[in-house]
């Protein structure tokens, strides 16, 4: 029944870069592409301020050369894909070099940073044993990211909820009764430990190499976050998907953001693209107002509690929205593609727009 001020901006106060976006055609439930109509989707992101977009779907060969064609190089500087790798070859018995091999023939092709998506770590097997983000094996792959100067975003574990009992003291019962495969509670916390504590050995192990924890990756204890971000200045988060526990601490959030202005990227994971989830972001970053929906669903996908904006200054909205990734892309910079030699990549974002 509050009667509160309302404010609903459509454009970001400046140029923006989402960091997090899925265009290709691995998530598809048609084997289509996850955005039809390239035009639209320009169109979009224009009315919402929105300069580029990062796609994660790359994948590898002759996929990610389909991804690139259709977006990076159609529309330079409007598209940054980034490839995967190919697990299944973690059975042979070159199996880690096969991987930065891989890695290293995607990088020359153009792409711009590494996707490591949550199967590693939940169900990746290789030689009779589930693969870890900090496996062994995977030590030169992470290095190699390192050595050709692209950024790898990493999925690691779900939310806390996920791992806990389904039950009427879970607080997104619902999303998981909605989708019961996305639980995780018959391993627990301990799990959902295991998985963090894997990936900051990664972060801390590979020093020169710049990885991104998708979604915050622990975005339930912020504290957690900062203590990273203290102690490993190659560690990044995106925002994706996270408005909802974001906006619910919003003094949390904000002191994060001011105390650590150059280590988070804006990013949406919404797919098919839309620009009302652009909305919400740009009311959540940029306004001051309270108690409002973080969905405009019936029934919020995540939980049942309002968000309250985080009115944050120009100086950490710049960072977020656009040098952070700018940074990490190294755009208008030479990207070294193989170590003996580099090529420019795609044109980079006009500061005008």
């Amino acid at each position: 029944m509050l009667e509160l001020p309302e404010h609903r901006p459509v454009r970001a106060s400046m140029p923006t870069i989402d960091f997090h976006t899925h265009l290709g055609r691995w998530l598809s439930n048609t084997g289509d592409w996850m955005e039809p109509d390239v035009g639209r989707l320009l169109d979009l992101m224009d009315s919402c301020n929105v300069t580029c977009l990062v796609n994660l779907d790359g994948r590898w060969g002759r996929e990610l050369e389909d991804n690139l064609n259709r977006y990076d190089r159609a529309h330079p500087g409007r598209f940054f894909s980034f490839c995967h790798v190919d697990w299944r070859v973690l059975d042979e018995p070159d199996g880690p070099d096969l991987l930065v091999k891989s890695l290293r023939r995607s990088v020359a092709m153009g792409a711009c940073g590494l996707k490591i998506w949550k199967d590693l770590g939940f169900t990746i097997e290789a030689r009779g044993r589930r693969v870890l983000p900090d496996d062994p094996m995977l030590s030169s792959l992470w290095d190699a990211a390192g050595e050709l100067g692209v950024p790898v975003l990493i999925h690691v574990a779900d939310p806390v909820a996920f791992f806990h009992p389904v039950d009427r003291h879970n607080e997104r019962v619902e999303e998981l009764l909605r989708v019961p495969k996305t639980s995780r509670h018959t391993g627990g916390m301990s799990e959902f430990r295991r998985l963090v504590d894997s990936l900051e050995r990664v972060v801390a192990s590979h020093r020169d190499t710049a990885i991104v924890g998708a979604h915050a990756t622990y975005v339930e204890n912020l504290a957690w976050v900062s203590d990273m971000f203290d102690r490993y200045p190659n560690f990044y988060i995106d925002i994706a998907a996270r408005a909802a526990e974001l906006g619910r601490q919003p003094r949390a959030t904000r002191a994060l953001l001011t105390k650590h202005p150059n280590r988070v990227l804006f990013g949406t994971d919404i797919f098919p693209v839309r620009s009302s989830t652009y909305h919400t972001y740009f009311r959540l970053l940029e306004t001051d107002d309270e108690a409002f929906p973080y969905s405009d669903e019936a029934v919020p996908p995540c939980g049942r509690w309002p968000i309250y904006g985080l009115d944050l200054p120009a100086s950490i909205l710049e960072h977020l929205y656009r040098k952070n990734a700018e940074h990490l892309l190294r755009l208008g910079r030479k990207l070294p593609r193989d170590p003996q030699e580099s090529i420019a990549v795609p044109r980079g974002i006009s500061h005008s727009l």
